[in-house]
């Protein structure tokens, strides 16, 4: 019994796995973003501000390529540079949030309200157990990504 339970379980999370990827995908073309840049955009809304350095150690990216990220996203206005006087080697990354609303709101306005319709379905301790799940299978990841990018 447990073992098809853990069976289902799995495949329930690869199939939201893959509809994750697609849809992000799909969402990064309407926004006229690769899915890398789309997602690297939604790491970088979280700070207010952030170093290039600081993008590379959370993403595991090259810095050559999260230059190359930088220059695509200041490119379309969702991102600038500004250098630091002291040190104009280092530079903070500061997202533009407004830009970035009015690009991917439109899109994620109505996922976000299946979302919260989905959510409303649940009981106050099936969410909570549900976002334990993630809580801690996200450590997962984030530790796998971290083993695998300094093997």
């Amino acid at each position: 019994m447990i073992k098809d339970t853990i069976s289902h379980f799995r495949e329930a999370s690869r199939a939201y796995s893959d509809a994750s990827i697609f849809m992000h995908e799909a969402i990064a073309r309407k926004a006229g973003l690769s899915s890398t840049d789309h997602k690297y955009l939604g790491l970088i809304l979280q700070y207010e501000s952030i170093t290039a350095g600081e993008i590379s150690k959370l993403t595991g990216l090259t810095t050559g390529a999260v230059t190359g990220l930088i220059d695509r996203l200041e490119k379309k206005d969702l991102l600038k540079r500004q250098f630091i006087q002291e040190d104009r080697r280092k530079v903070i990354i500061i997202p533009n949030v407004e830009n970035s609303m009015k690009l991917l709101s439109p899109i994620f306005d109505e996922l976000q309200k299946k979302t919260l319709n989905l959510i409303s379905t649940f009981s106050k301790k099936e969410i909570e157990t549900i976002e334990r799940y993630f809580r801690e299978a996200t450590m997962i990841m984030k530790q796998t990504a971290d083993d695998l990018n300094n093997s």
